[in-house]
Parts: structure tokens; sequence; C-alpha cells
């Protein structure tokens, strides 16, 4: 019961962040699909409901997939002395736990900026700001490969 229960653990972070990655490109897609003038460094564009919609939901996906790995495979703070002493598994372990949450960061990061950009009362002209949803997408996409060494390494830790 207890493999069939990591198996499944895994493959729901999995899926979480594979479709919060696709939902973060198609938010991208539908961002360039606007009208938009560009001159230079500044560019004038309209904001795109399907990519605030898009981009919202892959954020959404990306917390709860992070909230999921974090909780499944146990939040374990470490004294430097108990770093020091930990085994090899326990040492990546803490380190694929690090990586989430730097890539969560910068994915949530990415997302909300382009979530940001595409408000209905956003319409504005400025600083070009390129494939910000495209690059949290594909940071949705790492989130998984942390996430579940993360959860793979901290449970096998346990045993």
């Amino acid at each position: 019961m207890g493999k069939f229960m990591g198996i499944f653990a895994c493959l729901l972070i999995v899926c979480l962040d594979m479709v919060g990655g696709i939902l973060g490109i198609k938010a991208e897609a539908a961002q360039n699909q606007e009208k938009h003038l560009r001159l230079w460094i500044f560019e004038c564009k309209e904001p795109s409901h399907d990519a605030y919609v898009l981009g919202l939901a892959a954020a959404t996906l990306l917390g709860i997939a992070h909230v999921l790995a974090n909780l499944l495979g146990g939040c374990s703070v470490c004294t430097q002395e108990e770093i020091e002493k930990a085994s090899p598994t326990k040492k990546l372990s803490i380190a694929c736990l690090v990586f989430t949450w730097i890539i969560l960061a910068g994915g949530l990061s990415m997302l909300v900026i382009g979530i940001i950009s595409n408000h209905k009362s956003r319409a504005s002209c400025g600083f070009t700001h390129h494939h910000f949803l495209w690059i949290g997408g594909i940071l949705c996409m790492v989130h998984a490969l942390f996430a579940v060494a993360y959860y793979v390494t901290a449970t096998s830790t346990l045993d």
C-alpha cells in the first residue's frame, strides 16, 4: 500500500506541475495573440483575459504541487550539526528541498508578472516584458523534477 501511495503522490505532483507548465505556455501564446505596437524597447499592448486566466491557473497549480510535495515529503528543518552528520541521501533531500523553493520563487514570480501585465486595468505602454509566462511555465515543469526528487529522497530516509 505504501509503494502505491508513493507512486500516486509522485504522479500527482508531476501531473499538477506539467499541467501548470502547459497552461503557462498557453497563456504566453494567448498574450501574443493580442494587438501590440513596438518601438525599440517600448511596447504598447492590450491585456489578454485568456492569458490572465491561464496564468492564474498555472500559478495555482504550481503552488498546490509545491505544498503537496512538502506535506507528503515532510518538512524537516535541521541544524547545521545535524546536516553535517546526515547521510548522503538526507543531504540530497535537503538540497532538493532548497531547489524546489528556489524554483517556486522564480516560477511564481514570472507567472505573477505575466498575470499582472495581462490584468484588465493594465493596458499601458512601457518597457517590453517578454516571455514571463513562458518562463514560468517551463519552471513549473522543472519544479516537477525537483519536487519528485525531494519526495523520493525524503521518504527513503524515513524507511
